[in-house]
C-alpha cells in the first residue's frame, strides 16, 4: 500500500510539474499574435469563473437562496463596491433568503 501511495504521489508531482514547465518551454520567444495574447490574457478569470460558479450556486441549502447571494454581489459589484463588502452582502442576502424559504 506505502508504494502505491508513492507512486501516486509521484505522478501527481510529475502531472503538476509538466503543466507548469510546459508553457516556459513551448513558449520561448515573446507571443506576437494580438488573438494570442488576448486569448491568454482572458484564460485565468475564465477559470476562476467556471471553478467558482457552480459552487457558489451548490453552498447552500437550496439554489433560490444563492441566487439571491449571487444577486446581490452582481449588483454591489457593478455600484464599484469593495470586496469585502461584496462578500458580505452576498452572504448576508444568501442567509435572509434562507431563512425566509425556512418560515414557508
Amino acid at each position: 500500500m506505502t508504494g502505491r501511495v508513492a507512486l501516486l504521489m509521484a505522478v501527481m508531482a510529475a502531472t503538476t510539474y509538466l503543466i507548469r514547465a510546459l508553457p516556459f518551454v513551448a513558449f520561448r520567444r515573446k507571443i506576437r499574435s494580438r488573438f494570442a495574447r488576448s486569448f491568454l490574457s482572458y484564460a485565468p478569470y475564465a477559470v476562476l469563473t467556471a471553478m467558482t460558479v457552480p459552487a457558489v450556486f451548490s453552498s447552500t441549502a437550496s439554489v433560490p437562496s444563492a441566487v439571491a447571494g449571487v444577486c446581490v454581489a452582481v449588483a454591489l459589484a457593478l455600484k464599484r463596491r469593495s470586496l469585502l463588502t461584496v462578500a458580505a452582502a452576498a452572504c448576508a442576502a444568501a442567509f435572509v433568503a434562507q431563512w425566509l424559504l425556512s418560515l414557508f
